[in-house]
């Protein structure tokens, strides 16, 4: 080897060879660097230069097509067309080229077109879930509801892996403002999959569809699968806040009985859940509610009332606030015209100000009347506490609420404690409102 560069003219005939490969490939890489470059801006002209210095990239064509697509000075959707058709020719089995080329077609109005380039997308990737979304929309544009829906059905039944998870809303959305039917929803988009349907409740809840969420609410029970309570909590919000009194408590105890809680009413026909306090607090539903971030008062569990059974409920004040309390609080479905009897036993020790502890009985929809139970403060052995309250015809439920309004005293920092036992609300004829079976 040594001897074939021995002479001066063979050393220079290979440092020629040497520099001319070189200055080959310094060319090549500057001109892929300025292709590439160029390519990847954002000006159309740019771009057709860089496309110009490599023709053969399938990519280059593609990303000239959409700047060209976003291009509103200048807007050329038939030149678009023309460099994803240059796309598809390089790398005729890429869904997303195809698609790129369906919706151009679309932009043009050549419909036919566009119907079989996105067929050609979904054969090019048949488990894509973004190419099965795009054409059932494209679908919906055109008018073809049925084909449509089974398109965004396939998109919602997709590998998890591949699709995303905000399709879902995306797709009750859109289904919902077209057809405004749960039933389309139900069996010809959604999955049967319980997240899918909780979300799907939870569009239905909040745009005010109670009816919807119902549907839907029945479908997901029948997948006999068990469901996380707070998960229901939106519906029975709803259904609240719609005065649907006796679907609030049918949803109520299945939704208890589905996440394997007790789901029986008490045994003395009061309409209040968990009144004895035997169980901790849902905050949610049509169980009680407290704010674990209220301050000057925490909330625990003590013994029971004499001859009771449960726990008492004990509420403590640290003498740093004027409180303005309204909880524990639980919102009851009764029925409209009816008298129902209040009862609870509450005892205090060392509440201060002219402002202590009451019950407040309410129509959290419709406002009046307002009941207030007689106002305790100091110290008090367990006291029976009663009233009376006349639903309206508009009533569906009460809100049943402790209560303690600020005080208007120099000092008015609350302090104490105070315990609440057997907490009741009865029809006050003794038979217990009518609710489904």
């Amino acid at each position: 080897m040594e001897q074939a560069f021995a002479t001066p003219a063979s050393r220079k005939a290979a440092l020629f060879v040497s520099c001319f490969a070189a200055a080959i490939l310094t060319y090549q890489a500057i001109r892929i660097w300025v292709a590439d470059y160029l390519v990847h801006k954002d000006r159309v002209d740019q771009v057709e230069r860089g496309v110009a210095l490599e023709s053969e990239n399938a990519a280059a064509w593609e990303h000239l097509g959409r700047v060209r697509e976003a291009d509103l000075a200048n807007p050329d959707p038939a030149a678009a067309v023309a460099d994803f058709q240059k796309a598809v020719a390089r790398v005729p089995l890429s869904a997303q080229y195809w698609m790129d080329l369906a919706i151009g077609y679309e932009s043009i109005g050549n419909i036919p077109a566009a119907r079989e380039a996105f067929g050609r997308a979904r054969a090019a990737y048949p488990a894509s879930s973004v190419v099965a979304w795009v054409y059932g929309n494209f679908l919906l544009r055109q008018g073809d509801t049925d084909a449509g829906f089974a398109q965004i059905n396939h998109a919602l039944q997709a590998d998890p892996r591949l699709s995303d998870p905000k399709l879902v809303p995306l797709a009750v959305s859109r289904v919902w403002h077209l057809s405004q039917d749960a039933n389309v929803l139900l069996n010809q988009v959604l999955p049967p999959d319980q997240d899918a349907y909780f979300q799907a409740i939870d569009f239905m809840v909040e745009n005010r569809q109670p009816t919807a969420a119902l549907l839907i609410w029945q479908r997901l029970l029948s997948l006999g699968k068990p469901v996380e309570l707070r998960r229901s909590f939106p519906i029975l919000w709803l259904l609240m806040e719609s005065d649907r009194g006796a679907d609030a408590r049918r949803v109520w105890r299945e939704a208890l009985a589905s996440s394997g809680l007790p789901d029986n009413e008490p045994g003395n026909g009061s309409l209040i859940w968990n009144g004895d306090f035997a169980r901790d607090f849902l905050n949610g539903g049509l169980d009680w509610r407290w704010s674990s971030f209220l301050v000057g008062a925490s909330m625990g569990f003590d013994a029971p009332p004499p001859s009771s059974e449960g726990r008492s409920l004990r509420l403590d004040f640290s003498g740093g606030e004027n409180l303005d309390l309204m909880a524990p609080q639980q919102f009851v479905p009764v029925e409209p015209s009816q008298r129902y009897h209040f009862h609870a036993l509450l005892k205090t020790e060392g509440i201060t100000t002219e402002n202590g502890i009451s019950f407040l009985i309410s129509d959290p929809n419709h406002g009046a009347p307002v009941v207030a139970t007689e106002n305790f403060t100091g110290t008090h052995p367990w006291t029976p506490v009663d009233a009376d309250y006349t639903t309206t015809p508009a009533t569906h439920f009460l809100s049943i609420q402790v209560r303690r309004a600020p005080s208007r005293l120099f000092d008015n920092k609350l302090s104490g404690t105070a315990w609440i036992g057997n907490v009741s609300l009865t029809p006050s004829d003794g038979a217990e409102p009518p609710h489904p079976k």
